[in-house]
């Protein structure tokens, strides 16, 4: 079943977060994703979720979205989102 990431957050160091925005997709691929949504300021159209930005990236399965998040390669990129960003990060499954 398809899963989704679906990531909220807000950039607090753009010139070192830059190093996660140009190394991530090669992860992303690797791993069967793809971005449905990259970056965007959401409008809010109900409730009181003010995300800056967001981010929504399709992959192929549930077992494919944490093989992304837990591949070895990735960690150092991993702690370049988390040092340089407030985040929050959620994983769903689709319908079909």
């Amino acid at each position: 079943m398809t899963a989704y990431l679906v990531l909220d957050f807000s950039i607090l160091d753009f010139g070192a977060f830059r190093k996660y925005i140009d190394g991530v997709p090669a992860f992303i691929a690797k791993h069967g994703g793809r971005y449905i949504v990259q970056g965007v300021e959401p409008e809010v159209m109900e409730g009181d979720w003010t995300p800056e930005r967001v981010v929504i990236i399709e992959f192929p399965s549930r077992g494919h979205a944490t093989e992304f998040l837990g591949d070895p390669a990735f960690q150092d990129l991993k702690s370049v989102r988390k040092n340089t960003t407030t985040s929050k990060l959620i994983l769903v499954e689709g319908c079909v």
